[in-house]
């Protein structure tokens, strides 16, 4: 028996493959783009196409993201905030906050000592630090998103942001640039302006965070920036799995499997 996880966000769609024992088969990442349905189709075949099965060997499939409806023949709908503390909680047991950092909005979700979720917070009302941020700020340095890991590497961290709004901030970025500051300065000055959002919306679930194991999900935690940044400003290593973008997906497929046996 083998059981899909599919995580339909705004940027991308990501599915998971199980098989029986609940190991992971395939993983697939697509950009979601303007046609839902067609991302969902791709990042299903991508994966069964790697594990060499049809689709009709899938006992289960669950949905999550924002476009969860959208996925046709599944078991159930479940929540991004339950499927990715389920898919981190396999990956680094005992994590007790995670970081979910996606295309439009951020989440912090605290975690008890069973891997449930026990409280969570959400900025779903601005875009600042997401994906779509980055995205505006890297256009506005004209670099690759992909570049922006490592673009803060030597900065002093003297640049201070003085704002987070997606619009006003590529604007202070381009009069930074037009004033000459080196980019490594700004790169580190954005980094450090979403850790301290993110900071501020973990204090809502943990007003305390010292000595609480942290952990990272989301695309945005392959960014090596934003995640020193936030190392530094807890004071603590963030965990981050090698493929954060799945772990939504992950922990769909974990409760589809979960589901599958359980119906049998």
């Amino acid at each position: 028996m083998y059981f899909l996880g599919v995580d339909l966000g705004s940027l991308s769609c990501d599915a998971v493959l199980l098989d029986n024992n609940g190991g992971v088969l395939a993983s697939s990442v697509v950009p979601t783009g303007a046609r839902n349905r067609e991302a969902i189709a791709r990042a299903t075949d991508e994966v069964l196409k790697v594990a060499g099965i049809t689709e009709d060997q899938i006992r289960a499939t669950v949905s999550t993201g924002y476009g969860r409806d959208r996925v046709e023949k599944r078991l159930a709908a479940v929540t991004e905030i339950t499927c990715h503390a389920r898919g981190i909680n396999s990956l680094f047991g005992g994590t007790q906050v995670l970081i979910d950092i996606g295309g439009q909005d951020s989440k912090a979700v605290r975690l008890d000592s069973d891997g449930q979720v026990a409280d969570f917070a959400m900025n779903d009302k601005c875009a600042a630090g997401t994906g779509r941020f980055l995205e505006a700020m890297a256009r506005a340095l004209q670099v690759d998103i992909e570049e922006l890991s490592e673009l803060d590497t030597g900065a002093s961290g003297g640049v201070i942001l003085s704002s987070m709004c997606t619009v006003f901030a590529e604007s202070e970025v381009v009069s930074l640039i037009a004033d000459g500051v080196a980019v490594n300065e700004i790169v580190s000055g954005l980094n450090r302006a979403i850790a301290s959002r993110i900071v501020a919306l973990v204090r809502r679930v943990a007003p305390t965070s010292d000595g609480l194991s942290i952990a990272m999900s989301g695309g945005v935690a392959h960014n090596h920036g934003v995640v020193r940044a936030l190392s530094q400003a807890f004071e603590t290593k963030i965990s981050v799995p090698p493929k954060p973008d799945t772990v939504g997906a992950l922990g769909a497929a974990l409760i589809a499997r979960e589901k599958g046996i359980r119906g049998s």
